[in-house]
């Protein structure tokens, strides 16, 4: 119904027409309301307005009528909550066999590992039809994980674990961005969820691993821009990266340390 309404996103989730359901209805419920509370409002101004000569009527109440502004708002209500809890519920918890994934949010990335060891940054492969749980920390400061397409939001915090799982329902590539203000680059951490069919990603995940480490590096280097930054001659914003592996270098309080693995990942 809505799918090629501009600023209504497309929908690619199992949970994301449960999501638009209760928000159509908060919209609608809200729009009557306030469509009946201005109507009542310019009609009782108008019927009982100040007028010269007539005195003024003392009103005592209706019992029957403050019983129904009364219960039929709580009905509705009720309604709100017991569908919302619903939705939400639901969101937050996982089916016991979900693919998981691994994530750490970092200013400015996301680092993402699927369960069977391969690594991806800012971009996140799963199959269509599955269930997937992922499992998030942050390694610095509050981030937060969010979908659009999926209805999927889910803040990542330092220092302990949240979940958060989506059931992709068709192939694409979807928008990832965070939505927790996390310093000044935060408009810049955004990625892709890639949607492939069940033998497409298969495939993806048999060649993940394979060819030269060396080869997937410069591979990831180019397709990330890194270049932009860490350029050979001197002029990028961050250090130099050619031929530092297995050098000493030196970090900001004096200290020497060899550039190995965890240097790398860490920096």
């Amino acid at each position: 119904m809505f799918d090629n309404f501009p600023l209504w996103p497309q929908r690619a989730s199992s949970m994301a027409g449960n999501v638009d359901a209760l928000f159509i209805f908060l919209l609608i419920v809200s729009g009557l309301m306030t469509l009946l509370i201005f109507t009542a409002i310019v009609y009782f101004a108008a019927r009982y307005r100040y007028r010269k000569g007539v005195p003024a009527e003392q009103i005592e109440g209706s019992t029957p009528l403050e019983l129904s502004w009364s219960i039929i708002p709580l009905g509705v209500f009720m309604v709100i909550f017991a569908w919302g809890a619903v939705v939400y519920f639901n969101g937050r918890t996982p089916p016991r066999d979900s693919t998981e994934v691994y994530v750490v949010a970092k200013q400015w990335m996301w680092k993402l590992e699927h369960a069977e060891g391969q690594r991806e940054i800012n971009e996140l492969h799963v199959p269509v039809g599955r269930d997937v749980k992922l499992i998030m920390t942050s390694q610095d400061v509050i981030h937060s994980f969010f979908v659009p397409a999926f209805r999927m939001k889910q803040d990542v915090l330092p220092g302990r674990y949240t979940v958060a799982w989506f059931h992709a329902t068709k192939p694409g590539t979807y928008h990832l961005c965070c939505t927790e203000y996390c310093g000044t680059q935060h408009s810049g951490m955004i990625g892709s969820i890639v949607v492939l069919e069940p033998a497409q990603y298969e495939a993806w995940m048999s060649g993940g691993t394979g060819g030269p480490l060396s080869a997937t590096g410069e591979k990831i280097f180019a397709e990330l821009g890194c270049v932009t930054c860490h350029r050979s001659d001197s002029q990028g914003r961050g250090p130099n990266l050619q031929g530092l592996f297995g050098k000493p270098v030196q970090l900001e309080d004096g200290r020497m340390i060899t550039a190995d693995e965890n240097y790398v990942r860490e920096s």
